[in-house]
């Protein structure tokens, strides 16, 4: 079930992040970083199953980052 959803993610994450590139419209970006949180989030959570405690909380820790900068991305538009 991670996994699908750590797919799904990912390219929601890559498909936000082609269209800025492609048509240089940004409008987006908050939720492409809102995505990406979610998958470092989800990644932590597969790596806390797999057993690899280090890699987990590595990623949760991203996942808050992450996080905190695209509340901060969504308060400023």
């Amino acid at each position: 079930m991670l996994k699908f959803l750590q797919i799904i993610l990912s390219i929601t994450v890559i498909s936000l992040a082609g269209y800025g590139l492609i048509t240089e419209d940004f409008k987006f970006q908050p939720y492409m970083m809102l995505f990406l949180g979610l998958t470092m989030l989800v990644m932590g959570l597969r790596e806390f199953q797999k057993g690899q405690k280090g890699y987990g909380w590595l990623s949760i820790v991203v996942f808050i980052f992450i996080l905190f900068v695209s509340i901060k991305s969504f308060l400023l538009e």
